[in-house]
């Protein structure tokens, strides 16, 4: 199973008018990851806000195992601090099964963005928005950061017809995207293609078939969901 994820967090990121994406009434969001019908592991987001910012607390933890020995695990931890609608910062540690741990950092500096992970210091355009799918904003970007390994990846979005799909026993009319991104040469296998199913901007579902997996989608659904 290994390779088994390549889940951002790089999970998440939504307001009104300053914010560029929803917050939740109680800011917070949780979902359960979920492989052949059994919880594997959750993704938790919390959005703290003071009068200077908003940071994005999310933490992705996969814990797979089979009769009882552990077989898989992941773990992802980020950071973001957004001012006035704008991504400034990123503080973030990812850690796979293998050997792979990385450390992500990331901040406005004068006119560009400095940030360091797989690839090492990287001095990017300032506007660069984080790879994060609770952000529907992102969806339109032609490049992202990638808070997972700390690197810069292209995308491509398409956006389906709109399909009804259940929440928590509720029949919700959503709307559909399909999400793909560039391959970096130290990835140790290509980048999934994501769907991602989204109501009144707020990422309620995504799912994605592991390269190395194809037998078993991976699914990522919102457990909290009460509308």
């Amino acid at each position: 199973m290994k390779y088994f994820f390549i889940i951002c967090l790089s999970l998440f990121s939504f307001s009104v008018f300053c914010q560029p994406f929803p917050i939740p009434e109680d800011k917070e969001v949780t979902f359960d990851v979920v492989r052949k019908k059994k919880i594997i592991g959750n993704l938790n987001t919390k959005f703290i806000e003071s009068e200077k910012d908003l940071i994005l607390h999310s933490v992705l933890n996969i814990d797979v195992k089979i009769l009882f020995i552990p077989a898989y695990s992941f773990f992802q931890e980020t950071k973001e601090t957004w001012i006035d609608g704008e991504f400034v910062e990123i503080n973030g540690f990812t850690d796979f099964e293998d050997d792979r741990e990385y450390k992500i950092l990331g901040k406005d500096s004068d006119d560009f963005f400095i940030a360091s992970g797989m690839d090492g210091e990287l001095k990017l355009d300032k506007n660069i928005v984080p790879l994060n799918y609770w952000n529907i904003a992102m969806l339109n970007e032609k490049e992202v950061f990638d808070t997972q390994k700390g690197i810069v990846r292209k995308i491509k979005v398409k956006q389906l017809e709109d399909e009804k799909i259940k929440i928590n026993d509720k029949n919700i009319l959503a709307n559909k995207y399909v999400f793909n991104a560039s391959k970096n040469p130290k990835d140790k296998g290509p980048f999934p293609e994501y769907t991602l199913w989204y109501y009144n901007n707020e990422l309620i579902k995504m799912e994605f078939i592991n390269p190395k997996d194809k037998k078993n989608v991976i699914k990522i659904i919102r457990n909290d969901w009460s509308q």
